[in-house]
């Protein structure tokens, strides 16, 4: 090895220790793969429990009285703990895996970039919802998730950035096909989040 390849592998090691040390790095697939599951579940007892009487593929209306609205919200609940219990812990594993915190300044960063659009859209589909508006609460969930995780990229894995895009993308493609948020809604936090770990898992071996 010459003397200037040994001056850029120097300096391509010194820039990957960099990137470690500002970057979270420990995500996992199997947190990915376990959300994913996690929301095709919730999606389905949505449907089950909202679309009675009417064509699985036709056009979707719903009256949402108060106590439906009540037992969604919980549903949602549901599957939002689950999804962050079953991701705390294989992030966990993973982190063990390559010797990094779980609880560090990298990971502070991330959750605070990812928790401020998340809360911010929370927030506004719980105002929609309560006047009436459901069906923007759908691709507005896919739109503030999207945006929460292109922002929270910065300080984690380059992959975040393609699956926040993704999701912005698909709820806005949602908001024109309204009458069908829960499928939009089942493939953006499902079928998505599977790919998205598996793709993971692939790549990292996480």
């Amino acid at each position: 090895m010459s003397e200037k390849e040994k001056y850029l592998q120097d300096l391509k090691e010194i820039k990957d220790m960099m990137s470690r040390s500002s970057k979270f790095i420990s995500l996992s697939g199997l947190s990915g793969i376990s959300a994913g599951v996690i929301a095709l579940i919730g999606a389905f007892l949505a449907y089950r429990f909202v679309y009675t009487d009417q064509l699985f593929l036709g056009y979707r209306s719903i009256t949402l009285t108060q106590d439906k609205a009540l037992i969604l919200i919980g549903l949602a609940l549901a599957v939002v703990t689950l999804a962050l219990a079953f991701g705390v812990y294989f992030t966990g594993k993973a982190a063990k895996q390559k010797q990094q915190s779980l609880w560090n300044e990298q990971s502070k960063r991330l959750l605070i970039n990812l928790f401020i659009p998340l809360i911010t859209g929370g927030l506004l589909c719980l105002i929609l919802l309560s006047k009436g508006f459901i069906g923007m609460v759908a691709p507005l969930t896919l739109i503030f998730y999207g945006l929460a995780l292109v922002n929270a990229s910065k300080y984690t894995l380059t992959d975040i950035r393609s699956l926040g895009l993704i999701e912005i993308a698909l709820g806005l493609v949602s908001i024109y096909f309204i009458g069908y948020g829960l499928l939009f809604w089942a493939i953006g936090f499902g079928v998505l989040h599977i790919i998205y770990g598996i793709v993971m898992k692939i790549k990292y071996g996480a």
